[in-house]
This record gives structure tokens, sequence and C-alpha cells, in this order.
């Protein structure tokens, strides 16, 4: 199994992570040019109010000929549209930005929530379940955040710092020097707070996603937590949680908070400096009035993207540990992969099931199905017994391929199942699970499920053949009742019959049940029962059966014993051989007595 953990693997650099995340998502680049010369106009509209200060002080109010109006009107005039222009420059800019990062970061996220689905039920079952969805949700939502806000700022302000150095030379080289020479510390020690930034904004995503998947646990087992009353214990646990967040995120903000800070001081400083020297260069006639106050205008656009810069720090620093989380689950391998166009389409038809010295062990554990070398017949009816922890389970993953053998191969109609495209498979295999899972919307959404194209009148007429009519019509709104999320305002057994009518609806060729009617009340169980008959009429059918009563009216029965096929056939046989299933049918039997 591969897992999702980035620590599994060795971490990309914050520059790497970014290219990488950009090349996942092609529709940052769209238009990139006409973007970049939107940033230029916004950064040129700046840059020219201060020209436009030095030469209003210096020929229009301390000209040789004494005040020139005009001269000033001129220009102020040209401040004016300078700064309308750098607005309407940055509106656009801004409406560029937000659409194609939102169109970008949908692409993303569609392909990380795809290739959630494409992994195996192992590797997902590896990560918490909330810790999945805040890799899909929140970490994409900080890349958001930074692309439409941080990106903003550093197209501009790196446009704005070059060309305020550029203009600061221009006026005076000697006060440029100083400008820089008091920034350059800083600019040096800014790598050495980008890596420790970006490690603990690496722990803050880890954190929000460890706060997810607590929080998720407790409202999905909300009945659990009340039956057994553990409310204290859980919100202990969710408590935890929320402090760890807590305490990483003010660590993180904390060497933001000092990054700005070191920023603000070094800004003061060269402030003052460029101060004191220029008016000791104009006392000494290389510098004038408008050259000084334009330079200090300049000043202020060279302070101003430093000082943002550890905000964009921030943010990037959010930003790529989030990326590094989607990347992760990108990354990862689907270890139960989809051939594709490679892959072979299997006909319609009866359909055989071949074992052939199958052999399966869970990642990093003993082995748990040993060489199971068996075939299924087409349209007969199998019955799959043992105890728990016997193998049944895994067998029937195996047979879906919701797993893949770790030695062997599965087989139907002669093909290896990792050979089968998905969609084929799917629809020549169908496997209706113990929790009868349903999702959100009404009974007829989720028995459409297995044909989308059907209408209504398909799904009475495949409740009709399976006997379930007079249960439809006995439901408030029939068709259109609303299930609730996960189907909790239908009972555990009307939950199975939507799954089952569903499966019906599909029309496979092999079904694959886990029997789940240990848990209902005697009329459902009867209504699944006369479902599952019209269910598996005509096709192969293997069921993990719990009530050995499904074994009785099984063509064959295997019994599986401590990951080995220990005994086949049919039930009178077994049950008078005397052993396993015998004796798992005699304990079976005692309990139905009592």
């Amino acid at each position: 199994m591969t897992t999702i953990s980035g620590s599994a693997r060795p971490r990309q650099s914050a520059w790497t992570t970014l290219r990488r995340g950009l090349a996942e998502s092609p529709e940052f680049r769209a238009g990139l040019p006409f973007t970049l010369l939107l940033a230029f106009a916004a950064t040129g509209g700046r840059v020219l109010v201060p020209v436009a200060v030095q030469q209003t002080v210096d020929s229009g109010l301390l000209g040789a000929g004494g005040p020139d109006i005009a001269r000033v009107r001129a220009f102020v005039l040209l401040a004016v549209v300078a700064v309308l222009l750098t607005a309407a420059a940055g509106y656009v800019l801004n409406v560029r930005l937000f659409r194609t990062t939102e169109s970008g970061l949908a692409t993303l996220r569609v392909r990380a929530f795809r290739h959630v689905h494409d992994l195996s039920v192992l590797t997902q079952n590896a990560e918490r379940r909330g810790s999945l969805v805040s890799r899909v949700t929140s970490d994409v939502d900080t890349i958001s955040t930074f692309m439409q806000w941080g990106g903003l700022l550093v197209i501009v302000s790196v446009g704005q710092l070059l060309v305020a150095t550029v203009l600061m030379a221009f006026y005076s080289w000697q006060l440029t020097l100083l400008v820089w020479a008091s920034f350059l510390p800083l600019f040096l020690l800014m790598r050495t707070f980008q890596q420790r930034v970006s490690s603990a904004y690496n722990l803050v995503r880890e954190r929000v996603g460890d706060m997810l998947g607590a929080v998720s646990e407790s409202v999905v087992g909300a009945s659990t937590v009340r039956a057994y009353a553990i409310e204290r214990r859980t919100g202990e646990r969710i408590d935890l949680s929320i402090e760890r967040h807590r305490s990483a995120a003010t660590r993180a903000q904390g060497l933001v908070a000092l990054t700005f800070s070191t920023g603000e001081v070094v800004a003061g400083l060269a402030n003052a400096a460029v101060i004191v020297v220029g008016v000791l260069l104009g006392i000494d006639g290389q510098l004038t009035l408008g050259e000084l106050l334009a330079f200090l205008f300049l000043v202020t656009l060279f302070v101003g993207p430093v000082q943002i810069g550890t905000e964009v720090l921030n943010e990037a620093q959010n930003a790529i540990a989030g990326w590094r989380r989607v990347l992760d689950i990108l990354d990862t391998q689907a270890d139960v992969a989809d051939p594709g166009d490679a892959g072979r389409t299997l006909p319609r038809g009866p359909i055989d099931v071949r074992f052939d010295h199958v052999s399966f062990a869970y990642p990093g554990g003993p082995t748990v199905l040993h060489d199971v070398d068996l075939a299924l017949a087409p349209r007969s009816r199998v019955a799959v017994v043992g105890e728990t922890g016997s193998g049944k389970t895994t067998f029937a993953k195996l047979l879906t391929r919701l797993m893949d053998p770790v030695a062997g191969r599965v087989l139907v109609d002669g093909v290896d199942l990792r050979e089968v495209r998905f969609s084929s498979l799917r629809a020549r295999i169908v496997m209706v699970p113990q929790d009868g899972f349903l999702f959100e919307g009404s009974v007829a959404d989720n028995i459409r499920l297995g044909r989308p194209e059907s209408t209504d009148a398909d799904i009475v007429l495949a409740l009709t053949e399976l006997g379930l009519l007079d249960w439809l019509e006995g439901l408030a709104h029939q068709l259109q009742t609303h299930v609730g999320q996960r189907g909790e305002q239908l009972s555990a057994g009307e939950r199975q019959l939507v799954a089952l009518a569903r499966a019906y609806l599909a029309d496979p060729d092999l079904l694959v049940l886990d029997e789940a009617t240990s848990a209902v009340d005697p009329a459902t169980e009867v209504r699944i029962a006369r479902a599952l008959e019209g269910l598996t009429r005509g096709r192969t059918a293997l069921t993990i059966a719990h009530r050995l009563s499904t074994a009785e009216a099984a063509d064959d029965v295997i019994v599986f014993d401590a990951g080995q096929v220990v005994e086949r056939g049919h039930h009178r046989d077994l049950a008078a051989a005397g052993g396993v299933y015998s004796r798992l049918y005699a304990s079976w039997a005692a309990q139905q007595r009592v």
C-alpha cells in the first residue's frame, strides 16, 4: 500500500513546490503577458507621482523665474492621470487574477478529489477522512488566498522595487546605496526566516487536518457518543486537537510578526538615514529640494514592497504547505489502478471466476489469505462462510478489485482483473456492502445510481420485480422520499432495500453481497430475502453469509478458516462432514433455538 503522508518522501523546496503547483494548474499561466503588462502599468503609475512632485517643486515653484502656475497645474494633472490609470490597471489586474486563480484551483480540487477516489481502500483507510477532506478544501483555500492576494502583491511589488531603485539611482546614487545597505542584512536573513516559517506552516496544515478529522468523527459518530455518554472524553479529544492547532498557528504567526517587526525597524532606520544624508547632500549642492522630496517618495515605494513582503511570506508559506499536502495526494500512486484505454472490455453474459493461487497480506502485516485456488461456476449461488477474521471479506474485496493480491491472479472469464477497464469491471461486477450506504437525496436518486439514465417508471418496475412495491407505497413520498445524510432518515433495513434495488437496476453479471439481515426486523428480513431471490436469479452471486440460512439455500458453500479455504461443497454434505462448517452450523442453529 502506498501512503499519502508526505513524511514518507523527501520534502521538496518551497520553490520546487511552487513551480510544481503552478504546473498542475495551467490556468494560472493563461494570459500571463497581458497580466504582466497590467502590473507594469500599475507600477509605472505609482512612480510617476514622485517625478511629478520633483518637477512641481524644482521647476514649478522654485524655478529661476519664480513660481510657474501653469507648469504646476500641468504636473498636478499628470499626477492625477497617473493615479487614475494606476487604479484602473490595478482593478483589471485584480479581476484577471481572481478569474484565473479560481479556474486553476477548481482544476486542482477536481484532480485531487478524483485521485482520492482512484486510491485503494487500504490507502484511503491509512488517512483520516477529515484530513483527506482538508487537503481538497482548506489546503486549497490557502493557495487561493495567496494566489489572489499575495500573487498580486508579488507581481506589483517586484516591479515597484525595481523601478523605484532605478529612479532613486537617477536622483542620487549615494542615497540609493544607503537604502540598499540598510536593507541588505534583512534580505540575507530572509531565507532563514523563510525556512523557519515554512516548517511552522507545514505543522499548521497538519494540525488543521487532525482537527477536522477529530471534529468529523465526533459528528458522524454523535449517536454513539451519546449512547455511551462519552461526551466529555470526545470533547477533550476535540479540545486537544484545537489547542494543538492554536499552538502551531500562534508559533507560525509569531515568526511572521518577528519578520514584519524587523522590516519596520529597518524601514525606519533607512528613512532617517536618507533624511540626514539627503540634507547634507542638499547643503553641498548635490541634491535639490524637489529631488530630495521625490527620493523620499521613492523610498516609501521601495520600503512598501519590503514590508508587504513579510505578509506575502506569511501567505506564501501557508500556501506552499497546503500545496505540498495536495501534491502529496497527486503523487500517491494508485496501487489499484485503472488500465484505462489500454485495458480490456469484457462482453456481457454468464460470468465465471477463478482465483489462481491467490494470497494477500495487509501492509506491514502477516498473510491473511493463503494460496486460494478455486473457481466459481457461471450463474451459481455461492455462500462464503467463516468466523470473524477468517478472510471471507478480503476474498470479496479481491473479487471486486477493491484490493489486488500480493500473489496469484483473480480471473474473470479468463482475464486477469488487473487488465480489465474499471468501466467494464464495474458494469459486470457489483458489490452490495453490508451498511447499504446512501447519498443525500431522494430514494429515486439513490436507486438511479445503478443506471443514471433510468426513469422513475424504470425504478418502479425494478422494485415491482423485486417484490418491493408494497414497501415503496408505504413511504411518505414514495420515490421522492428524502433519505437524509448517509440515508439516516431510513432504517438500516430500508437502506439495504434501496441498495439492493440499485444493484438490480445496474443489471450486473456477478453480484457480491455482504449479507445484512442480522440487525433488521422480521418483516424487513422477509422483504430482503424476497428481493435477494429476484436479484440473484439468472446471474452469478457470491454472498458473505453471516446467517447460515443463506448457506442452506446456496448451490455451493466455501468455508474459510484462518485465511484458507478448508472446505467446499453443498450445505447438506458439509453439515454432515463433522468439520469446520459442521461446527459453525451447529453453533448457529443453537442460537436460533434460544
